[in-house]
């Protein structure tokens, strides 16, 4: 199976909100979009769903045209989309049904996810002597995050063969954090093909080995990750030592990215410039307690690629 994104185009008037954009998915895995606020990363998604039209473009799924409403494909929005109103329980069933999931297998797949989501008080609530519930059962009733279990919930009803996450773990505790983490893990286990945006690099890193950048709605870094990171060299230069040592790292002429205590983060123009700093301070007896040369971070290629830019999406 294949996801084809091709040429994605979306304009408001004169404003190019997303220009030209492609990319595909081969191979089961997590995809990410990445870009700041306004960067287009929600609009993209949105067309890929048809829930935005296009101005150009297409999406394609296994070379056929992808249409979400007759695919089997689960969605957890940035935004909250619950009805605030009305009962957990029959809003699960509402949203089982939109993927033709039979009431039956529904309810058994809400009762597992419950307990998984360690919701199942807000949506199987007790009731009182007189019959009335005593926990919370209506979405306006929840925090933030139960909200975003339940969402979660309503998006892996379908047991989705396409998983579009924006912004999953946005305003999770750490608890939390983690047990999303483990859901996605295992969606990736049963080779699930997945999007996800996200602000948090290092959630990137931990999962996605394909990225696409965008700023101002044009890709600006595409490719493997890995792949990516390799290209720039490991120029970053962690190095502690008992003893003061910026008279090398002068004499090197090598930048300081971070001081602390007896610890210095140094950028360095390539390998041979690391080993010689090192090799001038063992000629010295100098005590290295630390000397690790590592490849550029996301965060750090991210504000490389599109800098400081918080217009809002």
């Amino acid at each position: 199976m294949s996801l084809e994104v091709k040429n994605l185009t979306k304009k408001y008037g004169e404003k190019v909100v997303v220009d030209n954009l492609s990319f595909s998915i081969r191979e089961p895995g997590v995809y990410a979009l990445l870009g700041t606020n306004g960067a287009g990363k929600t609009t993209s998604i949105r067309m890929i769903l048809d829930m935005l039209t296009r101005d150009a473009g297409e999406v394609l799924w296994n070379g056929t045209v992808f249409r979400a409403s007759e695919m089997n494909v689960g969605y957890l929005a940035e935004e909250r989309g619950l009805y605030p109103k009305y009962s957990l329980l029959d809003q699960l069933i509402y949203f089982a049904s939109l993927k033709k999931v039979p009431k039956k297998l529904a309810m058994e797949r809400i009762k597992y996810w419950a307990g998984r989501l360690q919701v199942e008080e807000y949506i199987f609530p007790p009731k009182n002597a007189k019959g009335k519930t005593v926990k919370a059962n209506k979405a306006d009733q929840l925090s933030k995050g139960n909200q975003q279990k339940i969402q979660l919930m309503a998006a892996l009803l379908s047991e989705p063969e396409l998983l579009i996450l924006d912004e999953p773990l946005s305003g999770l505790d750490p608890v939390n954090t983690d047990l999303f983490k483990g859901i996605i893990r295992e969606e990736i286990a049963m080779n699930k093909y997945l999007i996800m945006s996200s602000h948090q690099m290092p959630t990137i890193e931990e999962f996605c080995s394909d990225i696409t950048i965008l700023n101002r709605g044009k890709a600006v870094l595409q490719g493997n990750l890995n792949e990516i990171k390799k290209s720039y060299g490991r120029v970053n230069l962690f190095v502690k030592s008992d003893s003061d040592i910026e008279t090398y790292i002068e004499k090197f002429g090598l930048t300081v990215v971070n001081k602390l205590p007896g610890e210095y983060h140094l950028k360095v123009t390539d390998e041979g410039q690391a080993r010689q700093f090192l090799a001038s301070m063992i000629a010295d007896s100098v005590p290295v307690v630390k000397f690790e040369l590592r490849e550029p971070s996301l965060h750090e290629i991210f504000v490389e690629k599109v800098g400081t830019d918080d217009e809002k999406e």
